[in-house]
């Protein structure tokens, strides 16, 4: 079973072009490592300065996705670049249902 979080937070303007490319980052390497049990979502808000960020896990498997170094340098200065730090809620899933190719 998976274990779903969400994070959402606000950045600086003058910094949103900086956390997309940390993200891009994270992605980057998710590609290029594939780690087992985890999947990863991230959105930016129609507003252009609010991200969503929502991770599932096996809970058996641990979270790979603070062991990547890309993750890591992402969250170093997480809150310099806020304006509205990072809020976490854990999630309990209903359903799920994929079908769509990128």
């Amino acid at each position: 079973m998976l274990k779903w979080v969400m994070v959402r937070y606000k950045v600086k303007a003058d910094r949103a072009a900086e956390n997309e490319s940390y993200i891009s980052a994270v992605f980057e390497q998710l590609k290029r490592e594939t780690p087992h049990g985890l999947s990863y979502t991230s959105f930016k808000l129609p507003d252009g300065v609010s991200f969503m960020h929502i991770a599932g896990r096996d809970e058996a498997a641990g979270n790979p996705l603070t062991q990547l170094e890309a993750f890591k340098n992402f969250t170093a200065d997480i809150q310099d670049r806020c304006d509205e730090p990072p809020v976490s809620v854990e999630m309990h899933e209903v359903g799920f249902y994929s079908a769509v190719a990128k």
